[in-house]
């Protein structure tokens, strides 16, 4: 009996995780949970998913306990990971900025850079980011790593800390000041370097990055399409973004051209009354599932 082709995925338990499983729900993979599991279920029989913190994804997938999976750039340089980086994918918990780990200290600090923390002491969970981003500016302080509550500790329990930010607010809440960046980090999907080796498990895992990315980029993306008469339609197309060049062709009435393209959502609100000066009529905005270049 011939042993059934799968890859083992890790999917990140925590603050990535409703974002990953949206993503990869748009990327064609519906996963669903079950609360007492640590195996989700995945609609496709070549994959098996296992849902462990995305601090500990990039170890277990470059020990080969899992092929691939899903972790932030952050977690592969804290852990220093060697595995594969198949591609980038930009999203995070809120937004689809980077996560930012900064050097903060409370507001009334008379601390101003990092060279005023030799001998201070820092709280962070990137124990080992923040020894490197010292030993760069040569800086020897004591470093502590933190369960978590790290704002709250840099008035009582620490001179400064290093935490992880995407909008800035939680610092601003706390009363903390930036001093430096050490790091900015988007989410990676990873390969083992032996799975990638294999024919078959590249090919699985590389069929769901070109998804990923494909359901992605349509998320800043919508299509569109309308009618024009031919004689202004040089006139639109000069105006006109595209993804490529649009789609032209002709209907059955005479003198008259369908148009289809694929524009960035946040310009549609701009194009559309334009479209409407030149004459066009039946302008359709659509959203997309994915766009796969």
């Amino acid at each position: 009996m011939n042993k059934k082709k799968v890859i083992r995925f890790g999917l990140p338990k925590g603050s990535l995780q409703d974002a990953a499983i949206q993503k990869m729900a748009k990327a064609g993979f519906n996963i669903r949970l079950n609360s007492r599991s640590y195996v989700p279920y995945v609609d496709d029989a070549e994959i098996e998913m296992r849902l462990i913190r995305a601090q500990e994804i990039s170890r277990y997938v470059e020990l080969g306990y899992l092929d691939c999976g899903i972790t932030g750039l952050d977690w592969i340089m804290e852990n220093g990971s060697k595995v594969q980086e198949v591609t980038e994918l930009i999203f995070s918990r809120a937004t689809r900025r980077p996560a930012r780990w900064v050097l903060c200290v409370p507001e009334e600090s008379k601390i101003k850079n990092v060279k005023q923390l030799q001998g201070k002491r820092i709280a962070t969970e990137v124990v080992n980011l923040t020894r490197k981003y010292l030993r760069q500016h040569g800086v020897k302080a004591k470093i502590e790593f933190s369960w978590g509550a790290t704002e709250v500790k840099a008035r009582e329990l620490v001179d400064a800390i290093v935490e992880v930010t995407e909008t800035g607010s939680s610092l601003v809440a706390n009363k903390l000041r930036i001093i430096d960046e050490l790091l900015s980090s988007t989410p990676r999907l990873i390969s083992n370097k032996e799975s990638w080796k294999n024919n078959w498990k590249r090919k699985k895992i590389e069929t769901v990055a070109m998804l990923l990315r494909g359901a992605l980029d349509a998320e800043t993306k919508v299509g569109m399409k309308f009618n024009i008469e031919e004689k202004n339609l040089s006139k639109v197309l000069k105006k006109l973004p595209a993804l490529r060049n649009p789609t032209v062709s002709g209907l059955s009435g005479s003198g008259w051209m369908a148009v289809e393209t694929i524009i960035e959502e946040s310009v549609a609100r701009e194009i559309i009354p334009a479209l409407k000066t030149t004459g066009a009529e039946g302008i359709i905005e659509y959203p997309l599932n994915k766009v796969v270049h």
